[in-house]
């Protein structure tokens, strides 16, 4: 599977990248842990509605690994969690700080789809990947996976200003190119894959937690700081 970036610029925020993270999110009243969890703990409970049981999973940019604990703690069925990325630096930092018998990282070059993982996730990896090679990047996503697999597409909603704010506050997201959420949806339909929903998380920063059980009443309106697309791969479950 080919580098979806021609450079591992995340090698330079290895070490820094935790604490860059949690400074731009300290606005919200949230560490990065926060966010992890709840982008976990909804996908599971999409997946949960759909009656679909992740055995193995590929987490596609998984940079330090930080998704690692909550993939294993809300899908305690699954066998194998496959992580992958561009900078063998930040996949140093995964392996020491979340590998296990059920969790190995691996380098982006030595990935080659081949059709066996019956779900797909990654979060906020897409607004660094350069436009031209995004459509190439998600179909060997679709070609890692098995028929009827699931692809969940987490990104960054630029139509909500304080997200907007938030990576104007991390070095390494300042001059990103984000994704709408119209635009993501056709990037991932353009794959082959066929949409089954999006979703919208995280309206409410920490000050105004007292109306987070709102959230879900309005998950299908543009409004949260991160959105989900979810497809399925063509093809028997």
């Amino acid at each position: 599977m080919p580098d979806p970036s021609p450079q591992p610029e995340f090698d330079h925020f290895a070490a820094s990248y935790e604490d860059e993270l949690n400074r731009g999110l300290s606005v919200t009243g949230e560490d990065k842990d926060y966010f992890a969890r709840g982008r976990l703990l909804h996908l599971a409970r999409c997946l949960q509605m759909l009656a679909f049981r992740p055995r193995r999973a590929l987490d596609f940019g998984c940079g330090i690994g930080s998704a690692a604990p909550f993939f294993l703690a809300v899908f305690p069925e699954l066998r194998e969690l496959i992580g992958i990325d561009v900078s063998a630096q930040s996949l140093d930092v995964a392996r020491r700080l979340h590998g296990g018998s059920r969790v190995d990282f691996r380098l982006m070059s030595e990935h080659r789809p081949r059709g066996d993982f019956d779900l797909a996730f990654c979060n906020g990896v897409f607004h660094h990947i350069p436009p031209e090679r995004r459509a190439g990047t998600v179909r060997g996503i679709r070609d890692s996976l098995l028929p009827g697999g699931l692809f969940a597409f987490y990104e960054n909603n630029p139509w909500n200003p304080g997200t907007r704010y938030v990576m104007s506050r991390i070095s390494f997201d300042r001059d990103a190119a984000a994704l709408s959420p119209l635009a993501a949806r056709r990037l991932v339909a353009s794959a082959g894959f066929e949409l089954v929903r999006t979703d919208f998380l995280f309206l409410f920063p920490r000050a105004l937690r007292w109306l987070r059980p709102l959230e879900p009443l309005v998950r299908k309106l543009p409004l949260g700081a991160q959105y989900l697309v979810l497809g399925r791969k063509p093809g028997p479950a």
